[in-house]
């Protein structure tokens, strides 16, 4: 089996893996694989590196940033690790990279392949290091780090410095994604400062701002009837930080669910039946019609947020596409962040 037929395991359990459910029956089993656990409790430095007994994980970076004159930018940089087989070798795991650059002349994207066990791509714990061929995400450990990657239309590098903890989403990092109880174990590192220098095709631009990161693994499929994902990631103006994701179900209807990270870094789980994440505007994107306007409510938090894509044409139009870009907080709390969305 050649790698390109490999990618739908990629994306057939969380997260950006829902934007290709139902291509290929790959990857609708975890037998023989570790299963996420409610009763495990992060352990670091050593979770930050891989869990190959784990069919999938990902090590996902995003940040807002600004230029001197506050023109808004975003980048992402994603490496996915996706086990072969559950024996845990290395050159049973394939690896997959994305990079994009949100900018105000258009959407830059690339991707990366390579297969375990041959030096192209791996992640080690202490120091951390990630890296798909020349992409790297690496420093002392994930709490400060530089990230670059780079194509023929764009590059980045930048600086990234934590002033906050990791933090567990879901139950201590225990994540339910279905009514049915299909979930990952996940954390973020949603406090990174960040600068560095965009390289685009009008030129060299100096940037700062803030960036989020998201750790995932896990060996669960999603529930049959679930079609696609709306995540969103928010950098509040009061220091706060807010995650929810939206995984659509067409037989229950829509599992939201979500946490409020104080400033401090304290996390409060946002549970299913609480919250309501909704669209509101659509853009045509790619040829399709997709939501780019969103509303956020909680109303025991008193969170009424609406999130404005800031460039709608954001479209990843990898070998699975999906959407991914910037976006604009207002109503009870102002902000900025990421919003992806999959399986439109």
């Amino acid at each position: 089996m050649n790698a390109r037929a490999l990618l739908p395991l990629l994306f057939c359990i969380t997260h950006s893996l829902a934007m290709a459910q139902g291509l290929s029956e790959l990857g609708q089993t975890s037998e023989g694989y570790a299963l996420p656990d409610p009763a495990t409790r992060f352990t670091f430095p050593d979770d930050h590196g891989s869990h190959p007994e784990f069919r999938i994980e990902w090590w996902y970076v995003t940040a807002n940033l600004k230029d001197a004159e506050g023109t808004d930018y975003g980048i992402q940089w994603t490496l996915f690790r996706i086990a072969l087989s559950p024996n845990g070798e290395p050159d049973d795991q394939m690896w997959m990279g994305h990079a994009a650059v949100s900018t105000p002349a258009g959407h830059l994207f690339s991707e990366r392949l390579a297969r375990g066990g041959i030096g192209q791509a791996r992640v080690t714990a202490a120091p951390f290091e990630a890296f798909i061929d020349e992409w790297r995400l690496a420093g002392p450990d994930l709490a400060t780090v530089s990230v670059t990657a780079q194509s023929h239309e764009f590059r980045y590098d930048l600086d990234l410095s934590s002033n906050g903890p990791f933090v567990p989403q879901g139950e201590h990092g225990f994540s339910v994604k279905s009514f049915v109880g299909q979930a990952s174990h996940y954390y973020s590192q949603p406090f990174y400062s960040a600068s560095g220098t965009l390289t685009l095709p009008e030129g060299e631009v100096h940037v700062t701002g803030r960036a989020w990161l998201d750790r995932e693994w896990s060996s669960q499929p999603l529930a049959p009837d679930q079609t696609g994902w709306d995540w969103v990631s928010l950098h509040l103006s009061g220091g706060e930080k807010l995650m929810v994701y939206r995984l659509r179900d067409l037989a229950r209807g829509a599992y939201v669910v979500g946490t409020w990270i104080a400033a401090d870094g304290l996390p409060e789980p946002l549970r299913v039946g609480s919250l309501e994440m909704t669209p509101v505007e659509w853009a045509e994107v790619a040829g399709q019609q997709l939501p780019v306007v969103w509303d956020i409510v909680h109303e025991a938090r008193g969170i009424a947020i609406r999130a404005e894509a800031i460039y709608p044409q954001s479209w990843m139009g990898t070998e699975i596409s999906y959407w991914e870009g910037p976006v604009r907080a207002s109503g009870s709390h102002s902000g900025e962040g990421y919003l992806e969305m999959s399986g439109y």
